[in-house]
């Protein structure tokens, strides 16, 4: 099966990017530190079950890592060795000591009028320089001297682990973080799996590596620039080989890189160098799949590039060859809960294409459930979305206004775009407000849908192409569509979807919910790792996704915490989608890491008893690309405490009831205590990341003790403005003069912060 080339240009990729989430993040940056491991990519980024592999992982920061952390278990890791090349400076100080040394010994024998010429090996043993430091000067200079590397900071390092997998172990993904005494790295994949792993070695970008091994195989590899790796092997005629790449799904974004991701092209050519097949992607996703019948015994080649020639340590990619199965679709794409359903498969190398499933109960809803197949002794996996409305499946005929389905709301439709240009019709009875959302890209469709609500006269009521789903933090085009519309008993009106580049065909899915709109929203906490010190209070941001117009106020809250960990700043105000906060680290905690749990809990509507409670995320913020952000689920929130604890706060206030009601153009007097005898006119504060317009000093009060005075701005605040002030205390003075010390610098002593303080601006 040979797939056509797309002359499709990546640069208009990128203007269908997935949306910015957040632009800015101050609670990563205070979070960072100069020391904690970075990981950028591990190589190779997968083992076969039950074998062991040696395991480059590299980054910044990793000389004082000291331990592994990987999810789930069966997996062991031991930590090799470390690797940092020659930074500039110690290049240069090297060249510097063996050319000042080479001169000192040619001055030396033209003394002598020997006339002998030290050799390189004389020079370096003569100017201490090692065998291996004249390998790193080798290494350097080779890498300097290319024109298509670029050097980055965040790949030099490099630590070799040996893992061990168990053979009993799960199959897929784990998360793998890098810890040290003193901090947690961000979280990196590696996939477990079941076929022969295979490591490319160079050259092999003009001949090819003999992959020699019968299939399936795991090819792991590394492009590096202008890099196209090749791969020779042995094929039968009549096998249909399915050739999938894993490249953005090792590592899904890439911060620096335009565009944001390895963009993975590949292709198969016979011995002669004839095409056979090529793609640079699997219809609407990143990574590319490949399938055809080899037509004759023989030699093949696979090679794979990045679309623009791109390339260095982290483009780091798995290429599975073989007779394995592949899903390209299900239908439906989802099922009602606590119900039977036969799910209908397409794809490749299935040796059955029907699973009968059974959905989870009302009790254990879930409205994304994962279902397995097995495909003789392999299993294939897709995901369904369950929902609690009627289901229907649209009809042979309904292209029209006069062939129209009928349906009415509170109904989930299951159809198919079945052919280029198609257009499913249906006509809604009923009256009021309504939400029509389809489901496709979110579930594997590659349908990019358009939905159109018309009245019966053919006027357009509503209209929506693409609609933003944060909560698909991994997903570069949204392309589902979402509209909502008040429909008048007076009219007829009319739903129609179709494809918005009119493609269509059997994979083509779809499901529209069809309902009144349902206040609900999700959350995302960040960062997914704290590191403190004991005592110690650490901002957080705690985000909001809300659907259907959701604007009630939402309590956080921890969910089982060790003893000690307390939040301040819980209340997430009503339309607000985001909450800076403060975490409170026991002043004598475990010195194991803690796995912290949040939720929040809010009412469905002003004044109702109906309470939806929402786990918090924990994510990470990735960036690609230089600008977007984006929220990607991780499975833990870790918290690791370590070091001396804190300095003693000097300041400690009375945490107000509610919010403090600030006025606008006004001021607010917060008491506080001083816990030592530190001078009032030392003691400082600075209001962190809060609205322009407020501004915070520590004052005397009347009464001889001491308060944080709030000033706002009437030009800059507007009440009814509530949030969180999170307040910064340090210490300030200037000694005396003295004879050996005449112009004495000011000492500061920084704190950190108060727990968070609630606020609301009033009018004056």
């Amino acid at each position: 099966m040979q797939r056509t080339r797309r002359n499709q240009s990546i640069f208009f990729e990128l203007t269908v990017i997935a949306i910015v989430l957040f632009c800015s993040c101050p609670d990563a940056i205070a979070q960072s530190n100069a020391r904690t491991p970075h990981l950028a990519y591990m190589y190779p980024a997968g083992c076969e079950r039950g074998m062991s592999c040696e395991v480059v992982v590299g980054g910044q920061h990793l000389k004082d890592v000291n331990e592994v952390y990987v999810s789930g278990d069966g997996v062991d890791v031991e930590i090799i060795k470390w690797y940092r090349p020659l930074t500039a400076g110690e290049y240069n100080n090297l060249r510097t000591k063996f050319r000042d040394t080479r001169e000192r010994l040619v001055g030396q024998a033209t003394l002598r009028n020997s006339g002998e010429t030290p050799t390189d090996a004389e020079v370096a043993v003569a100017a201490g320089i090692t065998e291996e430091q004249l390998r790193e000067m080798e290494i350097y200079r080779k890498r300097d001297q290319d024109p298509k590397r670029q050097p980055n900071e965040q790949l030099e390092e490099q630590v070799t682990l040996r893992v061990t997998v168990a053979l009993e172990a799960t199959l897929g993904k784990r998360e793998v973080r890098f810890m040290s005494d003193h901090a947690i790295s961000n979280p990196i994949w590696f996939n477990l799996d079941r076929w022969i792993e295979f490591q490319e070695f160079e050259p092999n970008d003009i001949g090819a590596c003999d992959v020699e091994t019968r299939l399936p195989v795991v090819i792991n590899g590394q492009i590096m620039p202008g890099d196209v790796d090749r791969f020779r092997f042995q094929a039968t005629q009549g096998m249909r080989l399915v050739i999938q790449v894993a490249a953005r799904d090792v590592i899904p974004y890439l911060a620096d890189a335009v565009p944001g991701w390895f963009q993975a092209v590949v292709r198969i050519t016979d011995a002669a160098g004839n095409e056979i097949s090529y793609a640079d992607s699997f219809y609407y996703r990143q990574d590319p799949v490949l399938y055809f019948e080899v037509p004759h015994d023989g030699t093949y080649i696979v090679e794979i590039r990045d679309a623009l020639y791109r390339g260095r340590e982290d483009f780091v990619y798995r290429m599975t060859i073989g007779e394995i199965p592949f899903v390209t679709s299900v239908f439906p794409l989802g099922a009602r809960v606590d119900s039977k359903l036969n799910v209908q498969m397409r794809g490749w190398n299935l040796t059955k294409t029907e699973q009968d499933i059974q959905t989870m109960s009302r009790q254990n809803f879930q409205p994304l459930r994962w279902y397995a197949s097995m495909q003789g002794d392999q299993s294939v996996r897709f995901p369904m979305q369950i929902d609690h409305s009627p289901e229907v499946f649209e009809e042979a005929t309904n292209d029209d206004q006069q062939s129209a389905q009928e349906i009415s709301n509170h109904t989930t439709i299951n159809g198919r775009i079945e052919t280029p240009g198609d257009r499913d019709v249906y006509r809604i009875t009923g009256s009021g407000r309504i939400v029509a959302e389809v489901h496709a890209r979110r579930l594997g469709s590659p349908l990019d849908s358009v939905l159109t609500l018309t009245d019966g006269e053919g006027n357009i009521v509503a209209f929506n192409d693409d609609h933003h789903d944060a909560a698909q933090a991994l997903l570069t085009h949204h392309a589902d569509s979402y509209l909502s519309a008040t429909l008048s008993a007076k009219s007829d009106y009319y739903l129609t979807i179709a494809d918005a580049q009119g493609k269509g065909g059997p994979d083509f899915g779809y499901r529209i919910g069809l309902r009144s709109p349902l206040a609900d929203y999700e959350l995302r906490v960040v960062p997914s790792t704290i590191v403190a010190r004991p005592g110690q209070s650490v901002p957080i941001t705690v985000y909001v996704l809300r659907k259907d117009g959701f604007d009630q106020e939402i309590e956080l809250s921890l969910v089982d915490a060790p003893a000690g960990f307390k939040i301040a700043g819980s209340a997430i105000p009503g339309r607000s989608d985001q909450i800076q906060m403060t975490l409170s680290i026991p002043d004598d905690p475990s010195t194991a890491p803690a796995m912290l749990e949040m939720q929040g809990t809010a009412p469905r509507r002003l004044h109702s008893r109906s309470m939806i409670v929402r786990p918090a995320v924990p994510a990470e913020n990735m960036m690609q690309a230089f600008i977007w952000h984006h929220l990607v689920p991780v499975d833990h929130w870790n918290v690791i405490v370590s070091g001396r604890p804190s300095p003693k706060m000097p300041l400690q206030v009375a945490m107000p009831q509610g919010r403090i009601a600030l006025p606008s153009g006004g001021s607010f007097l917060l008491p506080a205590i001083i816990n030592n005898n530190i001078p009032v006119d030392q003691i400082h504060v600075d209001v962190h990341d809060a609205p322009d317009g407020i501004s915070a000093y520590v004052v005397p009060s009347p009464d001889r003790s001491v308060a944080i005075r709030f000033d706002s701005s009437s030009d800059q605040l507007a009440p009814g403005l509530q949030g969180n002030l999170l307040i910064s205390v340090y210490t300030e003075f200037t000694p005396e003069p003295t004879e050996a010390d005449p112009a004495p610098k000011a000492r500061r002593t920084d704190y950190g912060l108060l727990p968070a303080i609630p606020f609301e601006v009033t009018k004056p």
